[in-house]
């Protein structure tokens, strides 16, 4: 499985392609197989993101989980404090990260 992710040029915040536009949330991520690349070249014309790039992952029943350690805490949130993740209310927003 290969995801999109990127930072949105307008918050900066990491994004995630879900197939039709950008989501905060690594769970609305759609596989972009090999067309990765072309659709990095597409977006980044659009300049709707910056630092686009295309990485491993794995399907789990939760939705797509990062192959590497850097990417899953890209899709967790800020690390140092479980009540500033992007799902505060979730209990198991983190417990993938490692």
């Amino acid at each position: 499985m290969k995801l999109l992710t990127g930072n949105d040029l307008a918050t900066g915040d990491v994004t995630w392609w879900t197939g039709s536009g950008w989501s905060r949330h690594v769970e609305d991520a759609a596989d972009v197989g090999e067309k990765g690349e072309a659709i990095l070249q597409t977006e980044s014309g659009a300049q709707r993101v910056n630092g686009a790039y295309v990485i491993d992952a794995e399907t789990t029943p939760d939705g797509p989980r990062p192959a590497h350690i850097k990417d899953r805490i890209r899709a967790l949130g800020p690390t140092v404090r479980p009540d500033l993740t992007l799902k505060p209310s979730d209990p198991n927003a983190g417990s993938w990260v490692i």
